[in-house]
């Protein structure tokens, strides 16, 4: 199984430099962190590349994405088609990253990726299953769930992991 493994803090990119994984994801990068952390994360053998949108003190235009190609990280990591064609203009690696909630969103994203042509999508969230299982378990709520709801199955699961109800845009679960 491939592993990237995505950071928050220090203490997590030292554990992930000591991990198996190949590829670290910095997602809350500072303008101060960078260098040494790339550093770090060279020396272990691995890649690294920023969440460009979170990275803090760091433009996001063609000046902040020199700096990080300076500062030697691998690629970047962004939900914006321009950042990413910024990027690639400065041959650095790119990580176009989605939020698929619907339908409309998937298109969405075929159009934006197309347009970048990034190296690499990655799309969010990986499961939700376990996030119906734990609000329903911790909040005295009904759940409702929807989005890319295409089968009977997928309801029938929605309901067994804890939704009240499932909201969908395909007319024939309506009927």
């Amino acid at each position: 199984m491939r592993i990237i493994a995505a950071a928050r803090s220090d203490e997590e990119l030292l554990e992930a430099a000591r991990s198996k994984a190949e590829i670290i994801f910095m997602l809350a990068p500072s303008i101060a962190d960078i260098k040494r952390q790339t550093e770090i994360v060279h020396k272990a053998g691995k890649k690294l590349f920023i969440h460009l949108d979170l990275a803090m003190g760091i433009g996001k235009d063609e000046h902040g994405i020199r700096f990080v190609k300076e500062q030697g990280v691998d690629g970047i990591i962004s939900t914006r088609t321009n950042i990413i064609k910024l990027a690639k203009k400065e041959k650095l690696f790119t990580v176009q990253r989605f939020f698929i909630v619907d339908s409309q969103s998937v298109y969405t994203a075929i159009e934006s990726a197309g347009a970048s042509r990034a190296d690499m999508v990655e799309i969010m969230p990986g499961t939700v299953t376990k996030v119906i299982k734990r609000l329903k378990k911790e909040l005295d709520l009904p759940i409702v769930t929807g989005g890319l709801i295409e089968t009977n199955e997928e309801i029938e699961e929605a309901i067994s992991c804890g939704a009240s109800a499932v909201s969908t845009g395909k007319r024939e679960f309506w009927m």
